[in-house]
């Protein structure tokens, strides 16, 4: 029986033409996981700062006396802007190069976070967390055009599940230890003393980090090669549907995060700030499930999982929808997990499906994913104030219901392509 290739559409033609053979770093080579590693610390830092005001969002509603909706604009302002950034860092990183442009990313970020933890208003302390998103644009989008030009093509999806998995642990440290140094420390010495955390996860990344092998520095690169690049993207069969799939994955998953919180500080659950952050150790799901998931796709192919990730998305939140917490905490639990699940096979799939200008691709991916993050995240609260989580919820399933339409459709292209090819 054929298995379903990766792609859904004929590769793109390679730039430029008449390069050597690239020289892979191989699955289980000492350089495989320097490379696992150090991406691994990328995601975390990247994430952890990211996404460190999402617990306290409540909290600073009270400290700043704002609402529920304008409190999640601590979160939105970055990751809109991080959108945005991404989109100039992959393509910078054309000409720059993947390594260095990443490091001082994420360490400029650490060191905006930092000051970001003493700023008295609430105005300025969304203008440092905007500032914040825009310095880390230079790591997601890179970091996955780094693996897909680095790493041998049958190792692709354990490496990228890894650094997906990253993403998951920062997420949930950032998440987890805000919330408990909060409880003891405030939430602004627990900023400044995960900043620099972060800071020092920045200096491990460039240490382990091998010098790139097989990118090819392009200069003089004028704004017409990004748009040829991007529009040459925009118009491959699959990718602009796995673009939309990480709007809709992503502005999901931030919705339920960012109002759960508000939904058990309520009664009749009425939890502290402490017990809150225990859901987020349902993202030890993710730094598993990451990696599984990119195995399986690796040789079941890619169709399959993303499906089976959404499906398991949309079981979590119907879930949430029960009053009984045990089961709210169970549904949290089964979205997280296939969240990771389908974000690390629709993300290794972009950089199999772009053959050229991979940190275009990447960003084209990354910009409709954080997209998501602003966009569904802050308009659910418009849901939250009139119909509570019942509204939220129910934007929700709305959106992975036409997630798992457009994953479908990736499918079915996968399936004519094998069709086309055999006969």
């Amino acid at each position: 029986m054929n298995r379903a290739p990766q792609d859904v559409n004929p590769p793109l033609p390679t730039e430029p033409q008449g390069l050597a053979a690239p020289v892979w770093i191989k699955r289980g080579t000492p350089d495989y996981w320097r490379v696992s590693v150090a991406l691994f610390l990328a995601g975390f830092a990247t994430f952890s700062l990211l996404y460190c005001v999402q617990p306290l969002l409540p909290e600073l509603a009270r400290t700043f006396a704002v609402s529920p909706a304008q409190s999640a604009l601590a979160l939105s302002v970055s990751t809109a802007c991080l959108a945005v950034s991404i989109v100039l860092a992959g393509a910078l990183s054309e000409g720059l190069g993947r390594r260095k442009l990443m490091f001082v990313s994420m360490a400029l970020a650490a060191l905006c976070n930092l000051g970001a933890s003493f700023l008295p208003q609430w105005h300025a302390l969304l203008a440092a967390r905007a500032l914040e998103g825009l310095l880390l644009g230079g790591v997601p989008a890179v970091a996955m055009a780094y693996l897909s030009e680095e790493i041998d093509p049958p190792g692709l999806g354990f490496a990228m599940g890894l650094y997906v998995g990253g993403t998951a642990l920062g997420g949930m440290l950032g998440r987890v230890g805000m919330s408990a140094m909060t409880e003891f420390w405030g939430w602004r010495h627990a900023l400044a003393a995960l900043s620099v955390l972060d800071l020092l996860a920045a200096l491990g990344f460039v240490w382990l980090l091998p010098n790139s092998r097989n990118f090819v520095k392009k200069t003089g690169l004028g704004a017409q090669h990004h748009l040829q690049a991007w529009g040459q993207h925009l118009q491959h069969k699959g990718l602009p549907l796995l673009f939309f799939i990480a709007f809709g994955l992503m502005g999901v998953f931030v919705s339920i995060y960012n109002y759960a919180g508000f939904l058990l500080s309520a009664s009749p659950y009425n939890m502290s700030q402490l017990e809150i952050s225990h859901i987020f150790y349902a993202y030890l799901l993710g730094t598993a499930a990451s990696p599984i998931a990119g195995g399986l796709a690796d040789k079941l192919g890619r169709g399959p999982v993303l499906v089976a990730g959404t499906l398991l998305m949309a079981a979590g939140v119907g879930l949430t929808l029960f009053e009984p917490l045990a089961v709210i905490v169970t549904g949290v639990v089964l979205l997280t997990a296939g969240f990771f699940v389908a974000h690390s096979v629709a993300s290794g799939w972009v950089g199999r499906l772009a053959t050229q200008s991979k940190g275009h691709a990447s960003s084209l991916y990354l910009w409709s994913y954080y997209m998501g993050s602003s966009v569904l995240g802050a308009g659910a609260g418009w849901f939250w104030s009139r119909w509570g989580w019942l509204g939220v919820s129910s934007v929700a399933l709305l959106v992975l219901t036409l997630v798992m339409a457009l994953a479908l459709r990736v499918q079915w292209l996968s399936v004519q392509a094998t069709k086309g090819r055999l006969a």
